[in-house]
């Protein structure tokens, strides 16, 4: 790489529709928040260029911001398509959140990318989180490459991140993950630091130096040349151990030259089936400047060493009853089958639907088959209906380029799919078909909301409903026992995000409550309880009476209601009136106002009235006769209890199972995972677990993992019991 031609940049670099699968590379950035992804994303869109100067974007004439403050927060916490040409070659730049909030985002661009371009501080490092998602790529062998930003920090050191890199992706090959180029410095500053002014190519050994704003070719001095030759030595080692060819490490350690055009293909092959993943640096051009340091190096990767739609794999599909299907990887002629990978409202045109056509080809105003499941639990419902599409488009920055038809390979955005939500598969109306949805992170902060007035009261539940149909990370909850709408979400951030979104965008402003988690009542002991229920004003009266004992019962038994009269003191059709009003009054609880459970409730004797008598006075009696059975017992507060599994580096061990015993929890045991990590799994009350997923990434630095299941109620501490009294009371 570094010695081919390439078209320079102009107009060509403003990306339309593809023509073949060949010609497409999807590729998504993933960094951490601060490493640069978005501001690589505009070095290249200048360099190939699709903008006229960074930031900006020319249109027909007329100019509009690319990348003004507004738009330059939205992206920060969402993903966002880049469009590119260069050498011919389409390039899809999928930028993604570097927050751990947004972690949904980048699962979106890991499901629509090819390979993935891992942006690395080279004065910050590497953190725990882009290790975890390095890991991710690993697992499902996705192709990967690394950049180098922020060369010009002082802190920067090229030789040590390299190291650095190896050591943390090349596992138990550090060999495969090695620089292409190295960095040249110009003169020392004021401040003694020598800024990066060229790269010199290690297969090539060619000089490309960047000092004036244009990418210009030179032939190395001669004494650089001994200055690179243990990399250069390294990286065909590195290569040829990688090779196709059996016989070439053989015929080099003969003494054989390698021919450079051998080398560069061996190299790109490696690339593209994830078996090698090389080193680039890059930094943005200078004002006015037409290139930044090694994009056109970088650009020279993507189109000749990231693989094609037609090298990557399908995700499974069936029909909409299940049968598995068989299709043709990346077929423009194939049946129509494309995912919708991010969803968008815009005010002007409306919903936007980002996707990924994985077979087929999709044309404007095409009808599709729409089809959305395994989201319930998340606040969606499985739909599957079928929606004319709008225009057609490919993004850029704030602007939609209309576009005629789609291929297989490619991605766009489609206007007015009504009910398509991320996630949703996008087929055929006569050929419905189902992708196999990508793995979604669970959402463990709660956030419970409530209108803020009458008029956003009204338009709360539709706010609600397009804000989880844009993020399948958020989860809406309506819960029973404690009447309150909770949205689920990642972290603090993404809550301030919806927060923003319902605001601003759907005009819809709610008020945060206090979550409460739903407790639980019980009998301490045995009660007994009289329910009197007798009235008389006039004409037909009410009459009533029974009486109950009341007893506890193991966790898990729920209501049991027993019948012990005898002697027709209560007639056979009131018997169910009253176990009605005893259930009714135990779901409204007896004490604190929560359910009542696992007590069993007997009906021993009462009294009736031949007229008075009747199915409501009898549920009425028989609230009563809970209630005042509960006046004399001691009532316990139940809690909810998860089982929470955590999964954590070694540092970070000791200090997480030591704040979980401090949340009351009990330590069940510890297992040795994958990559050195321990799984530790542990029962701890969920009132103290509600900021959980915050506490522990602030714990482990954004490292470790955690879920939780619930497993049962039990009692709650006096101490504490008494405190959530004292809170319901005063709130």
């Amino acid at each position: 790489m570094g010695d081919k031609a390439h078209t320079q940049p102009g107009a060509a670099g403003r990306a339309q529709a593809a023509d073949h699968p060949t010609s497409v590379r999807n590729v998504v950035l993933v960094g951490h928040s601060g490493s640069g992804k978005t501001t690589l994303v505009e070095a290249l869109a200048l360099t190939a260029g699709a903008v006229n100067r960074a930031g900006r974007v020319e249109d027909g004439g007329t100019v509009s911001d690319y990348d003004d403050i507004e738009h330059r927060q939205q992206r920060s916490v969402q993903l966002s398509l880049v469009p590119l040409e260069w050498d011919g070659i389409k390039i899809n730049l999928l930028d993604t959140p570097g927050y751990a909030d947004f972690v949904g985002e980048l699962r979106a661009g890991l499901r629509a990318a090819d390979a993935a371009l891992f942006v690395v501080s080279a004065s910050d490092g590497v953190d725990g989180s882009t290790r975890m998602v390095w890991d991710e790529c690993a697992a499902v062998g996705m192709p990967r490459a690394i950049v180098f930003t922020h060369l010009e920090a002082a802190r920067a050191n090229f030789d040590e991140m390299t190291r650095v890199c190896a050591e943390t992706f090349g596992g138990d090959d550090p060999d495969a993950v090695l620089p292409l180029y190295l960095p040249l410095h110009g003169p020392e500053g004021a401040d003694g630091h020598a800024p990066v002014t060229g790269l010199i190519g290690l297969l090539t050994q060619k000089l490309f130096d960047y000092s004036s704003g244009e990418r210009e070719e030179h032939e190395p001095e001669p004494d650089r040349l001994p200055l690179i030759e243990e990399a250069r030595n390294r990286l065909i080692e590195g290569i040829i151990a990688e090779s196709e060819d059996e016989t070439l490490m053989d015929r080099y350690l003969g003494g054989e030259s390698c021919d450079v055009k051998t080398l560069i293909e061996d190299l790109e092959k490696a690339v593209a089936r994830g078996a090698f993943f090389p080193v680039l640096a890059a930094a943005p051009a200078a004002e006015d400047a037409r290139q930044g340091l090694g994009t056109v190096e970088l650009l020279e990767l993507i189109t000749g060493g990231f693989p094609t739609p037609l090298e990557h794999g399908t995700p499974p599909v069936t029909t909409i009853d299940g049968t598995p299907r068989e299709l043709n990887p990346c077929d423009p002629d194939a049946p129509l089958v494309a995912e919708v990978v991010k969803t968008s409202s815009d005010p002007y045109v409306g919903r936007i639907s980002l996707i990924r056509l994985f077979s087929g080809t999709l044309r404007a105003d095409q009808t599709v088959h729409v089809s959305g499941h395994g989201l319930v639990d998340r606040g969606h419902e499985d739909h599957d209906v079928d929606e004319r599409i709008g225009a057609l488009s490919t993004p850029f920055g704030k602007q939609q380029r209309p576009v005629s038809h789609v291929i297989a390979g490619d991605l766009a955005c489609v206007a007015k799919l009504g009910r398509a939500e991320t996630g949703d598969t996008l087929s055929a109306k006569d050929d419905p078909l189902l992708m196999e949805p990508w793995e979604m992170p669970d959402p463990l902060l709660p956030l419970a909301i409530q209108a803020h007035s009458k008029p956003d009261e009204d338009k709360l539940s539709q706010g609600l409903a397009r804000l989880v149909a844009e993020d399948p990370t958020m989860r809406l909850e309506h819960n029973q026992d404690t009447h309150q709408v909770v949205l689920w979400c990642l972290g603090e951030a993404h809550a301030d995000v919806a927060l923003e979104r319902l605001r601003n965008r759907y005009g819809v402003q709610v008020d945060v409550v206090a979550h409460r988690v739903p407790l639980r009542e019980t009998f301490g002991d045995k009660a007994s309880g009289r329910g009197r229920h007798v009235k008389q004003s006039g004409g037909h009266g009410q009459f009533a009476i029974c009486e109950i004992d009341v007893e506890p019962l193991p966790g898990g038994s729920g209501i049991e209601f027993v019948d012990k009269v005898v002697g027709g003191a209560v007639p056979r059709q009131f018997i169910p009136s009253v176990e009605k009003g005893v259930r009714a009054q135990a779901a409204k609880g007896v004490a604190a106002g929560h359910p009542l459970i696992d007590v069993r409730v007997t009906l021993r004797d009462g009294k009736a009235h031949s007229v008075d008598s009747s199915d409501a006075a009898f549920q009425t009696a028989g609230a009563l006769a809970l209630r005042e059975a509960a006046a004399d017992a001691r009532i316990n507060l139940l809690e909810p209890v998860a089982e929470v599994s955590v999964l954590v580096g070694g540092d970070y061990v000791g200090p997480v199972m030591s704040d979980l015993s401090g949340r009351r929890g009990r330590v069940l045991g510890t297992e040795q995972s994958a990559g050195g990590r321990t799984l530790i799994r542990a029962e701890v009350p969920e009132i103290e677990i509600g900021r959980y997923s915050v506490d522990l990434r602030a714990l482990s630095h954004g490292t470790a993992r955690f879920s939780r299941r619930y497993v049962r109620h039990e009692p709650m501490p006096s101490q504490v019991a008494e405190r959530v009294r004292e809170e319901a009371l005063s709130a």
